[in-house]
């Protein structure tokens, strides 16, 4: 067996060190999260980023350390904003935890440091939105420093945020050490791994969400590692365009058509399975009625594809009996209306009957995957997206 990616090999090698590792006893951590979590009216309304988050918290405090959390909410633009406020958060993570989780009213003032210093052993702290000052997108050398003299070790947990250069992801380790991986980010390397190293074949993916170019380097990704490729969603439509379809007032991005026509021909090359809607179910807007279904390549002038149809359902349904390992980011229409919905969650439903180890990403999805009430049949359900 190799050894473990997160313990010391004995003669040497490539060490990711996991939080399991420090002596926390008496210690106070700076634990990085990501409970950016979706909010209509100041309240939460899909706390899984928060749930997925305890296992490291619980573990640090049942240690015998202190916890200074931080995290990001929104995009508050480098400044302070009410309506980004990690209020709501502190409130539910007390609510899960069984007790108060104090929220500081700023990320690096003199007095939250004070605040994070008078910490006794099991006790929480969270840190209001970093994103509240621009050195945090700017990691910002000061604004980490001001960070790390919070703790005595750092735990990064935030996985979904961890591909981004910020101040409480990169520039914080230059000046808090040791610095390690929180449970959640374990879990979600190696699920990562399973998928993309070592996945058992076929390996289907399936796209969709509303723009090809969010997710345009994934695609050319997947195409050297898939054997099945299913799109759907609003980024559909820039490839059913790209080969002279009619796709109505459907969203496409214009600009890529070229690109999208480059990743057909090779997908043709390479013999992969690539399915595109052939059906739809169409209306005039997103917050609109559903007028019907028609074929995904005559979508009439004034009229939107905004769910993929039963006979795409049915084709992407059959392509998956094949695989062995799924991976999934990103709804086949839009799933929040109920009149657009039946798509993604019958694909929910079909990827967590088909037998396959399945990996689930992004908020919308993961949200389809509980609408569908099939999360016990999903192989992991990630906290991040693209």
């Amino acid at each position: 067996m190799p050894a473990s990616p997160w313990r010391a090999p004995t003669g040497g090698g490539s060490v990711k060190l996991s939080v399991k590792d420090l002596g926390l006893g008496g210690k106070r951590v700076f634990m990085r999260t990501d409970l950016n979590v979706p909010l209509a009216q100041g309240r939460i309304t899909d706390d899984t980023r928060i749930r997925a988050a305890l296992p490291t918290i619980q573990h640090c405090l049942g240690a015998r350390a202190s916890v200074v959390l931080a995290s990001h909410l929104g995009r508050p633009n480098g400044a302070p904003d009410p309506r980004y406020s990690l209020a709501p958060v502190a409130q539910r993570l007390g609510d899960l935890l069984g007790r108060s989780v104090p929220l500081a009213p700023d990320c690096v003032a003199n007095a939250t440091l004070l605040q994070a210093r008078a910490l006794n052993p099991r006790e929480p702290l969270l840190l209001e939105n970093l994103r509240f000052y621009p050195g945090e997108e700017g990691n910002d050398r000061e604004f980490a420093r001001a960070l790390g003299q919070m703790a005595d070790c750092y735990v990064n947990d935030a996985f979904s945020a961890s591909h981004r250069a910020h101040a409480s992801l990169v520039g914080i380790t230059r000046f808090l050490q040791p610095a390690a991986a929180g449970l959640l980010l374990q879990r979600e390397v190696e699920a990562l791994g399973r998928i993309l190293d070592r996945p058992e074949r076929p390996l289907a993916a399936i796209l969709g969400g509303a723009k090809v170019g969010d997710k345009l380097a994934l695609v050319e990704n997947l195409l050297t590692r898939a054997e099945i490729l299913l799109i759907g969603g609003g980024m559909a439509f820039t490839f059913l365009k790209a080969q002279g379809y009619t796709v109505g007032r459907s969203l496409v991005e214009d600009g890529l058509l070229m690109k999208a026509s480059e990743l057909l021909a090779i997908a043709r090359k390479r013999g992969l399975r690539l399915e595109l809607p052939v059906d739809v179910v169409v209306g005039q807007a997103p917050d609109g009625e559903a007028r019907g279904v028609v074929p995904a390549g005559e979508i009439p002038p004034g009229l939107m594809g905004l769910d993929i149809g039963p006979a795409s359902l049915a084709r992407f349904r059959e392509a998956l009996t094949a695989a062995r390992t799924i991976v999934w980011n990103g709804p086949m229409g839009v799933f929040e209306r109920a009149e657009f919905a039946a798509g993604t969650v019958e694909l929910a439903r079909a990827v967590a009957a088909s037998g396959a180890f399945s990996v689930v990403g992004g908020g919308d999805t993961v949200a389809a995957i509980h609408q569908a009430g099939v999360e016990e049949r999903i192989g992991y359900l990630s906290t991040a997206g693209g």
